[in-house]
């Protein structure tokens, strides 16, 4: 159940997020209108910058996709057949497991998306970032959902999935967009934490032992393999402060059907990536030096 961190992104991206940087910095710095020019530059060039990661070397996907796929048909299959856990409403424990799943491994994902932002420190492109008029927290904010956009390519795979094993996900083409933006900020946030943590750490083995500490709590004191009440108090006080648990709701409501609490999920969740977002730009000059 361990996670592979990313490697070195290639160093053709590296340089074109420079030039990006170099391009944004050329916009008036004193309006409104030209703060926000440049977050949507920012996070258009990282994003765009992720998929040609994904077009050109498509191995991650497939290494990725093993995990989730161990879970739903080893863990799922056996907890279905053994009625071990209680679900809402009875529905099949594999359908309750899944949307679970999708977001645990969107978590596996960004949780050690601070190591990319190590390696341009030292490959030296951080440092030409950070020169540059670009706010700190464009650049994390644009890294971020950067991550999502990693997160909801993974997704698809796990639905996929999912729906071969004989998941009754919805069909509502509304309802896949929301999946795909809860997966998306909810990936954002846990890869601002990774970055906080890069921050902190500032090496990558450091962060490897961190992100490895903490990837397996997060995931078991979620609500994503078993509902809360099932959980000793202590337990689901824990559960309650941990953003994969809205997450987890979020997902369940929109693709299973199940009863969720929507509104407070995503309130949890943009306030969270809020946090993220802050206390990495905050922590971004210490790793640069």
């Amino acid at each position: 159940m361990t996670s592979v961190a990313p490697g070195a992104p290639p160093a053709a991206s590296a340089n074109q997020l420079a030039v990006a940087a170099v391009a944004t910095a050329l916009v008036p710095p004193d309006t409104p209108l030209a703060i926000a020019r440049r977050l949507v530059n920012r996070i258009v060039t990282l994003c765009w910058v992720e998929l040609r990661k994904i077009r050109h070397d498509r191995t991650e996907l497939y290494t990725r996709a093993i995990q989730p796929t161990l879970w739903l048909l080893i863990y799922g299959e056996v907890f279905t057949k053994i009625h071990a856990i209680p679900t809402p409403g009875g529905i099949p424990y594999l359908a309750y497991l899944a949307p679970g799943i999708l977001a645990q491994s969107a978590l596996f994902i960004a949780i050690f998306y601070g190591i990319q932002i190590i390696w341009e420190r030292d490959a030296g492109v951080l440092t030409k970032l950070m020169v540059t008029p670009t706010p700190r927290a464009a650049l994390i904010t644009g890294k971020a959902f950067a991550a999502g956009v990693r997160s909801v390519v993974q997704a698809i795979v796990v639905v996929v999935l999912a729906a071969i094993l004989g998941v009754a996900l919805t069909d509502n083409p509304l309802k896949l967009l929301g999946a795909a933006c809860v997966v998306a900020l909810g990936s954002a946030f846990f890869s601002c934490l990774s970055m906080t943590i890069a921050g902190l750490a500032l090496s990558r083995d450091r962060l490897m032992g961190i992100g490895q500490a903490i990837t397996m709590p997060l995931f078991f004191s979620s609500s994503a393999l078993y509902p809360e009440k099932i959980m000793p108090g202590w337990l689901q006080v824990i559960s309650k402060c941990n953003p994969l648990s809205y997450q987890v709701d979020a997902l369940r409501g929109l693709l299973i059907g199940t009863p969720a609490h929507l509104g407070l999920d995503l309130i949890v969740l943009v306030a969270a990536t809020i946090a993220g977002v802050t206390a990495s730009a905050a922590l971004l000059p210490r790793l640069a030096r």
